[in-house]
C-alpha cells in the first residue's frame, strides 16, 4: 500500500519525533511505501529514514522552490512546479492518507484532502494521527461541525482519528483488506 503522509519539515521535540519514527518503521516493516513531500529535513526526514531502513519504498513529491531540500536516494522523486500540483500528485500516488503533526502547510493539505473526500472526489481512507493530543482542538472543531450540520456525511466517514501509529496502520490495513 502506498501511504501518503503529510507532516512537518521542521525539527521537532522528541514527543513527536519518537512516535513518528515508530510509525515509519511500521510502514517499512509492513512492506508499504511512503508517499511524502520529499524533503530530507525535520519530521519528513525522520519518516523517510524509518521507512527506508526497514525495507519500505520512498516516493517523494517535492516542489521546485523546495527541490534543494529533496532527499537523494528516494526510490522515486517527482518535482512539481507549485504546491497545488504537488498536492494533486501526492493524492494520485497514494492508496491512503495519514495527517501527522505539522504547521500551516500540513493543515492546508489536510483540509484539501478532507474537502475532496467530502465531495466524493476520492474514497481513500484518511487518518488524522493525534500524536500527544496535537489535534485535540481540531477534533473538537470537527465534532462541532458535525453536530451543527456543517458536514454532509458522518465524521467517521470523513476521517479516522488515531492516537498512535499502531492504530493508524491497523485502520488503513483493515480498510485495504490486508490481514496480518
Amino acid at each position: 500500500m502506498n501511504i501518503c503522509v503529510f507532516c512537518s519539515a521542521a525539527d521537532l521535540d522528541d514527543r513527536y519525533v519518537t512516535p513518528a519514527r515508530q510509525f515509519a518503521e511500521l510502514i517499512g516493516k509492513g512492506g508499504h511505501s511512503l508517499v511524502w513531500g520529499g524533503s530530507d529535513t525535520g519530521l519528513m526526514q525522520v519518516m523517510a529514514d524509518g521507512v527506508q531502513e526497514t525495507g519500505g519504498r520512498l516516493i517523494g513529491v517535492s516542489v521546485e522552490f523546495l527541490a534543494h531540500k529533496a532527499r537523494s536516494g528516494a526510490d522515486e522523486m517527482v518535482v512539481t512546479r507549485d504546491l497545488a500540483e504537488r498536492k494533486a500528485q501526492l493524492l494520485e500516488r497514494a492508496d491512503a492518507i495519514v495527517i501527522m503533526v505539522g504547521g500551516t502547510g500540513t493543515l492546508d493539505e489536510a483540509t484539501e484532502i478532507l474537502e475532496l473526500r467530502k465531495h466524493g472526489m476520492h474514497t481513500k481512507p484518511v487518518v488524522l494521527l493525534n500524536t500527544a493530543g496535537f489535534y485535540d482542538g481540531l477534533k473538537a472543531q470537527f465534532q462541532r461541525m458535525e453536530a451543527e450540520g456543517f458536514l454532509p456525511l458522518p465524521l467517521t466517514e470523513l476521517v479516522f482519528f488515531a492516537e498512535d501509529g499502531v492504530g493508524a496502520l491497523a485502520y488503513l490495513e483493515e480498510q485495504a483488506g490486508i490481514t496480518a
